[in-house]
């Protein structure tokens, strides 16, 4: 997964949940401080992701981004909507535009 597949799917997110900041977690949480990061690193075709201030809407991206999805078959990787746990690895906070389903240049943050 590049970058901008990334920020694809934290745009997409927005739509979904009308939510404006999401925390990427897992593998794909790499791209946020190093967009450039190795092949090796970016073999994911899935985002762990959340909404911020109400991860309770992470069934909503996993029923409209999710595995199987119809954004999963268009565009060849999915988003997991996932909860916070108390002790998680690393994590980046992600912003977005939301409108237009293009997350903000430079959006991310470690």
């Amino acid at each position: 997964m590049r970058r901008a597949d990334l920020e694809h799917v934290i745009g997409a997110a927005a739509n979904a949940t009308g939510e404006d900041e999401f925390v990427v977690i897992g593998s794909q949480a790499v791209l946020g401080p190093f967009p450039d990061a190795p092949a090796a690193l970016l073999r994911s075709i899935e985002v762990d992701i959340y909404p911020r201030r109400d991860p309770g809407k992470s069934d909503v991206i996993d029923g409209a981004l999710g595995d199987g999805s119809r954004f999963h078959e268009t565009h060849g990787f999915y988003a997991h909507g996932v909860l916070p746990r108390d002790g998680q690895g690393t994590g980046v906070l992600a912003g977005s535009t939301g409108a237009s389903g293009d997350s903000s240049e430079g959006g991310l943050t470690a």
